[in-house]
C-alpha cells in the first residue's frame, strides 16, 4: 500500500508538472454548421487549465508525503 501511494504520487505530481508547464494540450471539436445530412465542424487545441495542474502538484505531493509516512505492518 506504501508504494502504491508514493507511485501514484508520483504519476500526478508529474502530470501535474506538465501541465503547469503548458505542454499537455486537448482537442476540442465544434460543430459550426449542419444542413441537411450535411455538418461543418472546426477542431481547436486548447491547453488544461493552470488550476489543475496545481492541483495535481499539490495532491501528489501529499500522496508521496502520505507513503513515506505510513507506518510498515
Amino acid at each position: 500500500m506504501r508504494l502504491a501511494l508514493i507511485a501514484v504520487g508520483i504519476i500526478i505530481l508529474a502530470l501535474g508538472i506538465a501541465v503547469t508547464s503548458g505542454k499537455l494540450n486537448y482537442e476540442k471539436k465544434d460543430e459550426v454548421a449542419k444542413v441537411g445530412g450535411v455538418s461543418l465542424s472546426a477542431s481547436h487545441d486548447q491547453t488544461v487549465p493552470q488550476w489543475a495542474g496545481i492541483a495535481g502538484i499539490v495532491i501528489g505531493g501529499g500522496l508521496i508525503g502520505a507513503g513515506i509516512l505510513r507506518r510498515k505492518r
